[in-house]
């Protein structure tokens, strides 16, 4: 009985998490493409393989990815890959393991907070979209 009032808004609530899940990264992703240059210098200083293809595939999967799943298209597969996608920046972006302090704390609650949204894509994973979605239509 407690749930019927969300039951009753729950495509409202999933168009919410995937604006709310994803927005960080649409506006980090523009941020990546219109300063390209600048995301290759980050992911040569961060030792990424084929740092000009690291970045591509950052503003692809931030930006273009990140509004397909605001928009709630392919919204089960697309979840699952940001959710692979976020795991592995978390493990290359902050590894508070190889760390001393202030910055092993620091890049320690980034990590985390990156599980924390790998735990909310899983989630749309297995719920969908809902009705608010390209999906539906």
């Amino acid at each position: 009985m407690r749930y019927t009032l969300l039951e009753g808004q729950r495509d409202l609530i999933l168009l919410l998490a995937r604006i709310l899940l994803m927005i960080l990264f649409v506006l980090s992703g523009w941020g990546k493409l219109t300063g390209f240059e600048g995301t290759v210098g980050y992911m040569t200083s961060l030792g990424a393989p084929a740092p000009t293809l690291a970045a591509a595939v950052a503003v692809i999967m931030e930006f273009a990815v990140g509004i397909l799943l605001i928009l709630g298209f392919y919204t089960r597969p697309l979840a699952l890959l940001f959710a692979l996608f976020v795991l592995g920046t978390a493990l290359l972006g902050h590894p508070f393991w190889n760390m001393v302090e202030p910055e092993r704390s620091a890049n320690m609650t980034q990590f985390l907070k990156n599980l924390s949204i790998v735990g909310g894509l899983l989630a749309l994973a297995v719920s969908g979209a809902g009705r608010i979605s390209l999906d539906r239509r």
